[in-house]
């Protein structure tokens, strides 16, 4: 009998109930305020506007590990794109085999698998040994569930059954520096958004999420390589879809697409995704200037010449054996080769990585061999046109950033995690650090963001230990938990549980 019938049977029960029915009331109050897996979703990266915030009303486990207050666990294969909940069921993707994409269902509460997807990839490019082919977190509802795959695109399968809603080829993306792809799907009303700065294709996507049908697509020819989800920030009445990319962020009309403001604020690329909060966007970042970023990966690496310069046949022996695209060269290297010797040296290696329109960050002569440049920052959001100085609240220079991990905004303050498990926190007022660097956890590196949920915020670090902290001004350390193997992708909650993924393994994770 479903939940809804029993309570109505409940209601229709005689006014003196009997023994057995006092028992079935009790005990369905109790399971109502338990707040299982499927009281509240978890629908895509990171949760409720990718903020990492869980408004779950269930006592979330302090103390665990990959046996101890464990619900459920299950392989789903070898990924680090995170799990989402939707309607009582889980999803996470992951690669079974070399070239087989899978993505699985699997019911929250009991961890029961409900169907499992395989798709042919084809031939993969070579990605950075942190990362995966299976890189990204699908996105869910009651109905589909969408997922990215590089060479596949976006799909929509039935949240029930498993099977085709609709399929989407994109664009195979192309990553010279070989971290790969690492974006995810977002949600927005009846839209699914999902954007993708490559080093050649750089766009944002909109689809209806029932037939798949683009509605609206932006070429973004004015950036670079970045990893920044897509979120929404309501401001003026209205709703902005804002996107971090090269140089700015860029606030878009989610109906039309439209490029409604821009605020040239930010860095060459960023990898972190903002936080918005009551009409303000909060981000953090760090980047080098493109000229040393290319210089230190390429021209030294085994396959440079160490020589200060970049000619194309350089450029290929580092990307290994997948030809580099004409294309890529066309819309770089041709463009920076000022004086048409065949290499890049100086001033041209700007000109070649940053769009004319957007010659973001530090340049080669101003940074030089400098260390990267980390800020944490406030813009307004509902703006109009170039809001560059009129809506940036703050932005103060810091050396406690770090590149990956997306910032945690919660009561006032914004929460920080860098390699080692460096901390540190900042006022959303107006920046200003209101507690210096801390080392929490079992240090390691940090690829996963926080995510918070019943009053606890989750720290998943590379080396397999979940820190839990109190969501407090002191963020007081309760516990650090070993699943026992490396966590790239970010925690998922869903009413009493904890949903991490390791490399191979998906836990479901809850008190006593």
């Amino acid at each position: 009998m479903s939940a809804r019938r029993s309570w109505i049977a409940l209601v229709k029960a005689p006014l003196l109930p009997s023994p057995r029915s006092k028992f079935i009331i009790t005990l369905l109050a109790l399971t109502v305020a338990a707040g299982g897996v499927g009281a509240e979703e978890w629908s895509q990266f990171r949760g409720p506007n990718c903020s990492g915030i869980s408004a779950t009303k269930g006592a979330l486990p302090v103390k665990f590990s990959a046996t101890e207050n464990v619900r459920w666990s299950a392989g789903a294969g070898e990924g680090v794109g995170g799990a989402v909940v939707a309607s009582g069921r889980a999803f996470v993707s992951g690669m079974t085999g070399a070239e087989t994409f899978s993505l699985f269902a699997f019911d929250a509460r009991t961890g029961k698998k409900l169907w499992q997807r395989d798709w042919a990839t084809g031939a993969l490019a070579e990605v950075h040994e942190t990362n995966s082919q299976a890189s990204a977190t699908p996105a869910a509802d009651a109905e589909r569930v969408y997922c990215y795959f590089s060479t596949l695109g976006l799909m929509a399968v039935d949240a029930v059954t498993g099977k085709d809603v609709w399929h989407q080829p994109l664009p195979t993306p192309f990553f010279v520096f070989k971290w790969g792809p690492g974006m995810s799907p977002v949600l927005y009303r009846d839209l699914v958004v999902f954007c993708q700065d490559d080093d050649i294709n750089p766009a944002i996507y909109a689809f209806d999420k029932a037939t798949g049908k683009l509605r609206w697509k932006d070429d973004r020819h004015d950036m670079a390589v970045n990893y920044s989800h897509p979120v929404v920030c309501s401001a003026n009445g209205r709703d902005d879809l804002v996107v971090a990319g090269t140089g700015m962020l860029v606030g878009y009309d989610p109906e039309s697409g439209k490029r409604r403001w821009f605020a040239k604020v930010l860095l060459r690329n960023i990898k972190t995704t903002p936080v918005c909060h009551d009409g303000v966007i909060y981000v953090s970042l760090q980047s080098g200037g493109i000229a040393n970023q290319w210089l230190a990966s390429v021209d030294r690496a085994e396959t440079g010449n160490n020589d200060g310069k970049l000619d194309k046949a350089e450029i290929q022996r580092f990307v290994g054996k997948q030809p580099v695209p004409e294309a890529f060269f066309q819309r770089t290297f041709d463009r920076g080769d000022q004086n048409k010797d065949g290499f890049l040296e100086g001033r041209e290696l700007d000109l070649a990585f940053l769009h004319p329109d957007n010659f973001a960050g530090a340049d080669h002569t101003s940074l030089g061999e400098k260390a990267a440049e980390e800020y944490v920052l406030a813009v307004r959001g509902g703006g109009e046109g170039d809001v560059s100085q009129s809506h940036l609240l703050w932005k103060h220079r810091t050396k406690h950033t770090d590149h990956i991990v997306s910032p945690f905004v919660s009561d006032g303050r914004i929460l920080l995690v860098k390699e080692g498990g460096i901390s540190t926190v900042f006022d959303t007022r107006d920046g200003k650090v209101l507690r210096g660097p801390k080392r929490i956890g079992k240090g390691g590196n940090y690829f996963a963001s926080p995510v918070s949920g019943d009053g606890k915020v989750f720290l998943a670090s590379e080396n397999g230990f979940v820190t839990v902290l109190k969501d407090s001004a002191a963020y007081e350390e309760l516990s650090r938990n070993d699943m026992g193997e490396p966590i790239i992708g970010t925690p998922a909650i869903a009413g009493d549980s904890l949903l991490v993924r390791t490399r191979n393994q998906l836990y479901c994770l809850a008190g006593e």
